[in-house]
């Protein structure tokens, strides 16, 4: 008799992917991971493309990870795919020391990070939801600056 299978804990609209040992700081992950939060797949995988920051190519690794997580382990659509979440954190620390002067030594402390990225589709009925808020949006600026052009 084995233990039970423990239940799923993301939605049946979410896939993820976890990128671990990276070799640089959390606070330095954290600002690639920012690049990403709440885009959609093409344009985040765009945007680590021509990111100057070293650390973007292995945070786009597991950004493409979880999108092959989402279709083939969840048979989700790849094109209605948005980055929902991106958080970073610590791992183990690697410590060294430095020579100084007078027989003294200073520490060194070379970190690592995790990246966790998970990936949502999009319902169908939230786009068009969002799509037409912004087209109302517009209308009614546009009416109200028509109806101040009137009073003046």
């Amino acid at each position: 008799m084995g233990k039970p299978k423990h239940e799923r804990r993301l939605s049946e609209t979410e896939a993820q992917a976890v990128a671990r040992n990276l070799r640089v700081s959390p606070r330095k992950l954290n600002l690639v991971a920012g690049l990403i939060r709440g885009k959609k797949v093409d344009t985040a995988l765009a945007d680590l493309e021509f990111s100057r920051k070293r650390i973007a190519q292995d945070v786009k690794k597991c950004v493409m990870s979880a999108v092959a997580n989402a279709e083939n382990n969840h048979g989700l659509d790849v094109n209605d795919l948005v980055v929902s979440e991106a958080f970073v954190g610590k791992n183990l620390v690697m410590k060294r020391f430095a020579a100084r002067g007078r027989g003294r030594a200073s520490s060194i402390e070379k970190p690592f990070a995790q990246l966790t990225v998970i990936v949502r589709q999009k319902a169908e009925e939230e786009a068009e939801a969002g799509a037409k808020k912004s087209k109302g949006k517009s209308a009614k600026s546009g009416k109200a600056t028509s109806a101040a052009k009137e009073t003046a």
